[in-house]
């Protein structure tokens, strides 16, 4: 299935490209409004956090720095989870009146989020930039961190896709659990912050290897096969996204008869 994604981008891109016009299809800014709507998030929590509360440094870097680096990945994963679980469903006539690869639906949703969380990342940069940092030869890993999202997303978007068939309440169960996962990640406090003792539960979520290894690109200047976290990340990933595969192979064939 790998091979087939990948022989098929441009047939990908194209749809992910009239996906991402439709949903904004009407409204006076259009695709305006996909980036509009974070960057607000993100000035909001500048406002709040650095000039309401003065929120101190962390590791003499200044707070909205630090938490951009972490809400910015987050809310890739988040919104490329959700928009991929409904999938199959919003494209439903797909299914049904012809012979057609399923299996690069979710993908379609990644890729739409994909372009809106690129944006973000040349905002980050510019963020730094304004700030007083100087370009770092660390940036170019954020690549790396780039595929690693990538791969994540797309094995638990092959489960919640296929599953939202058969079970009707997968998509609140996935807005219930991204909700947990948000603050089951360390994005507003370093993990530090937390119980020695319990630390062990953050680290068990995959998003922390990812929002930790963006701020090790930005910030701490790491190399990602300095993190400890490495071999256990790609360990989940694989095993999600094996089971991905293995649960949209088993349920593909059904569809059409659920739809």
């Amino acid at each position: 299935m790998i091979q087939k994604l990948i022989s098929h981008q441009l047939f990908i891109f194209e749809l992910a490209r009239a996906d991402f016009k439709k949903r904004y299809f009407g409204s006076f800014l259009g695709i305006t409004w996909a980036f509009i709507q974070p960057l607000i998030t993100i000035l909001l929590f500048w406002f709040v956090f650095q000039v309401g509360f003065r929120s101190t440094p962390i590791d003499d870097v200044p707070f909205i720095l630090w938490l951009s680096c972490a809400i910015i990945p987050w809310n890739f994963f988040s919104e490329s989870v959700q928009a991929s679980t409904g999938s199959i469903l919003e494209n439903s006539f797909l299914i049904k009146k012809m012979v057609f690869k399923s299996e690069v639906l979710p993908v379609v949703k990644i890729y739409a989020a994909l372009f809106v969380h690129l944006f973000f990342l040349i905002f980050l940069m510019a963020m730094f930039l304004f700030y007083g940092y100087g370009f770092s030869i660390y940036y170019i890993q954020v690549f790396y961190y780039l595929i690693a999202s990538l791969t994540l997303v797309l094995g638990v978007a092959w489960i919640t896709s296929s599953l939202m068939l058969f079970l009707k309440d997968t998509s609140q169960v996935v807005a219930m659990l991204l909700q947990f996962g948000f603050w089951l990640t360390p994005i507003f406090y370093p993990v530090t912050f937390i119980p020695e003792k319990y630390q062990f539960i953050y680290r068990l979520n995959p998003m922390f290897y990812i929002t930790d290894g963006y701020r090790n690109t930005f910030i701490y200047h790491k190399w990602f096969w300095e993190s400890p976290g490495t071999m256990y990340f790609w360990t989940v990933t694989t095993v999600l996204l094996g089971v991905g595969y293995y649960v949209f192979k088993k349920l593909k064939p059904h569809f059409a008869d659920v739809l």
